[in-house]
């Protein structure tokens, strides 16, 4: 499993490559000091996973992941502990504080599940001070609001700076459905379908809302869930 280290304390990212010399299950593909450094890096190897700092000058651990068209496993690393509650909210692998203890990264390294597909499987959300990394599976509607898409999961309906149309090539097609010019949908979420207007479909997502189906796309639809 290939990661990365992303420290603005030099000492910092030398101690955890000694600590990761005891788990040969991951590869460190590189290292950086800021999140402008750690975008190039990220781009260029693809990690699997990112030990990351929380606070660092220029711009923070959750500015990064914002960044992020791609977000790969996380284990904040970090002398802050009243970063460790929104740490979980973003549904972290884990939150390691400094000095790491060996058993603790132990335990966090035991979470991780082998590397899959190189699609997208999850995406960092940022809503004002609230964020989260939510599980695609989660999301039962995406919807296009001009240059960014609101995503609907759980109760929670928040705006992603990333256009409706970028985010679609990036999705399991197998999974989500482009139902309109405006929407995508969440096969799995889809609970009842009934017939609209001059061949459209309408279907009632599952704790979600009702979403049109275009006539051009209904029999692409009917085909996917075995209509």
């Amino acid at each position: 499993m290939k990661a990365i280290i992303v420290d603005d304390e030099r000492l910092a990212r030398v101690e955890l490559r000694r600590l990761l010399a005891d788990h040969p299950e991951v590869e460190i593909a590189g290292e950086a000091r800021d999140g402008d450094e750690a975008i190039r890096v990220i781009a260029a190897v693809h990690p699997d996973l990112i030990f990351l700092d929380i606070q660092m000058p220029g711009m923070t651990g959750f500015e990064l992941l914002e960044r992020l068209a791609e977000v790969p496993r996380v284990i904040f690393t970090t002398g802050y502990d009243r970063y460790a509650i929104k740490a979980f909210e973003v549904n972290a692998l884990d939150y390691l504080m400094k000095p790491i203890a060996p058993p603790r990264l132990a335990e966090a390294l035991s979470r991780l599940r082998p590397a899959g597909s190189r699609r997208l499987d999850q995406i960092f959300v940022r809503d004002g001070e609230r964020c989260w990394i939510v599980p695609l599976d989660d999301v039962f509607l995406m919807e296009s609001e001009g240059n960014y898409t609101r995503l609907y999961f759980g109760a929670e309906k928040p705006l992603i700076r990333r256009s409706l149309s970028a985010l679609e090539q990036q999705l399991d097609p197998t999974r989500f459905f482009r139902a309109n010019r405006r929407q995508i949908v969440n096969l799995r979420s889809v609970e009842k379908t009934i017939a609209g207007v001059g061949g459209a479909l309408v279907v009632t997502l599952r704790g979600g809302p009702e979403v049109e189906i275009s006539r051009r796309a209904a029999a692409r639809l009917r085909e996917a869930i075995s209509l």
